[in-house]
């Protein structure tokens, strides 16, 4: 093959739902040794793209290319015998089994019959390395990893096969900053050797970071191709996404003061996750928590909700202290989570928009111990119509919905039940830059009606944009509490690298 043949062409690609023509004649081409950069809003076809590249669906028109060769990718396991490994945003790996099991799964080392256990844990051992990452023990239940490490054996899984083309669906979403770098270090060795990368993420600036060149979708068409990662300009990216100019700022603060405190965690505990933390949060207030992914802020998200039991301190909503390790107590007391898994904790993905929005309130359409969907139907369509959720419609199953539209549901959920305390944990976490702008403004207009919002976010600038006060937290302590317009970027990684209590 010469260098001047693509590793992979597709072109005129056609990809039809019931009802839905997915993608509309996509055409991508991917060199040996690249980052292609592929761009799109939710619902531009990104997601059925690399499903026809990876054999999970069949193509109504249009041809692949492989080595300038015509064929036909009409499984997964075609496509990776090709050499096209996927790694999906939503990590298929299983629980239960170890490591090492997930990473050699479906190709497992075996002599008559019997696995060769020790050279699979030691070519586990070295796909890991390659990734930087010793410290992951191949012996472990992959399931008590946290995310970040799930990733890295997803990633492991895809480099176990003779991979020629790895494609990466969001893959820095659970990973933090020190991760992403190290993940990129890994993309560069990967493409030195040959191998092509397909990159897909909302995060614009990790296309400049790590990007050779673009294409961008939008509405199951390619709209721009071959665009150049690092020069071509924000705007014009979003704009070409999203068909319009969006002027990617935060929502104005408040002038007024908050109100009364609302949320008062004092002195709270959980071994091995966090110690002594106590902040409060007032009516119309936003405060963010900032740090490396690890370092703590979820579990306290999760223990204030009674999801975890401190083993130390208190939480009170109004004044009044909740029952340590209880969900329902805080649910009753007014506090929501939007969880930051929110299609594994937070939906139930194949129940409709109605339902995911009510299921926290259906004593509330509870008529002689019979259910009126009736009155559950009509008043989960107000919240979607004044959330402007998309497409309209209750009726269809959350799953069909875009991320920021997910996202706007399981708002919608704790809007129903009026709630005092909203916990958001990575809320724009799979969310597209247009989406973004709506949730932020969301997200304020919620805490000016009074609600106290505490907000978790791996990317440094969203918390210092949207909240009024950050608390930044490392290894499960809290070493900055202040006001965010008091705290930039470049001092946040310092507290959350160093740890220097400010």
């Amino acid at each position: 093959m010469s260098v001047e043949t693509p590793l992979l062409r597709m072109r005129g690609i056609v990809k039809t739902f019931p009802g839905v023509r997915a993608l509309d004649g996509v055409d991508l081409v991917v060199r040996p040794g690249e980052v292609h950069c592929l761009l799109g809003q939710n619902g531009a076809g990104k997601s059925t793209l690399i499903k026809v590249l990876a054999g999970a669906h069949r193509p109504d028109a249009g041809t692949v290319e492989w080595h300038g060769e015509p064929v036909t990718l009409a499984s997964p396991q075609a496509a990776i015998d090709r050499g096209i490994s996927t790694i999906y945003q939503e990590l298929d790996l299983v629980p239960g089994l170890s490591v090492a099991e997930n990473i050699f799964l479906g190709h497992e080392r075996s002599t008559a019959g019997l696995l060769r256990r020790a050279e699979t844990r030691q070519a586990a051992r070295e796909l890991l390395a390659r990734l930087g990452h010793r410290e992951i023990r191949v012996d472990r239940e992959v399931g008590t990893l946290p995310a970040a490490g799930q990733q890295i054996v997803s990633m492991a899984r895809a480099l176990s096969h003779d991979t020629r083309l790895i494609v990466m669906d969001e893959p820095s979403a659970a990973l933090d900053q020190q991760e992403v770098q190290s993940l990129f270090g890994v993309i560069r060795e990967l493409t030195r050797a040959g191998v092509a990368v397909v990159y897909i993420s909302h995060r614009l600036e990790e296309i400049r970071q790590v990007g050779d060149r673009v294409t961008v979708l939008k509405d199951g068409r390619t709209v721009a191709t071959d665009l150049p990662a690092k020069a071509t300009a924000t705007a014009d990216l979003i704009r070409l996404m999203t068909g319009r100019d969006i002027e990617y700022v935060f929502p104005a603060r408040p002038t007024a003061p908050p109100g009364d405190v609302v949320l008062k965690v004092d002195g709270l505990s959980l071994p091995r996750r966090f110690a002594d933390v106590s902040f409060e949060v007032r009516a119309g207030e936003i405060v963010g928590l900032a740090g490396l992914v690890g370092a703590g802020r979820s579990d306290i998200l999760e223990t204030v909700y009674g999801a975890r039991r401190a083993s130390h301190g208190r939480v009170e909503v109004d004044g009044r202290r909740l029952r340590a390790g209880s969900v329902p107590a805080a649910v009753r007391a007014g506090i929501g989570l939007a969880p930051e898994e929110r299609k594994s904790q937070g939906l139930i993905l194949d129940q409709s928009v109605y339902r995911n929005i009510t299921v926290s309130s259906l004593d509330r359409f509870s008529r002689g111990g019979f259910l009126d969907q009736g009155a559950e139907r009509e008043r989960a369509e107000e919240l979607s119509r004044s959330l402007d959720v998309r497409p309209a419609g209750v009726e269809r199953a959350v799953r069909t919905l875009s991320g920021g539209n997910q996202q706007k549901v399981v708002l919608a959920r704790w809007l129903l039940r009026d709630c005092r305390v909203l916990l958001l944990d990575e809320p724009t976490r799979g969310v597209d830059v247009g989406a973004r702008s709506e949730l932020y403004a969301l997200v304020r207009s919620l805490a000016d009606r009074g609600v106290a919002v505490v907000v978790v976010s791996s990317e440094v600038e969203e918390v210092l944009g949207l909240a009024d006060r950050v608390l930044v937290v490392r290894e499960g302590v809290v070493v900055h509490e202040g006001p965010a317009t008091g705290i930039d970027e470049h001092r946040v990684l310092d507290l959350v690298m160093e740890g220097s209590v400010a």
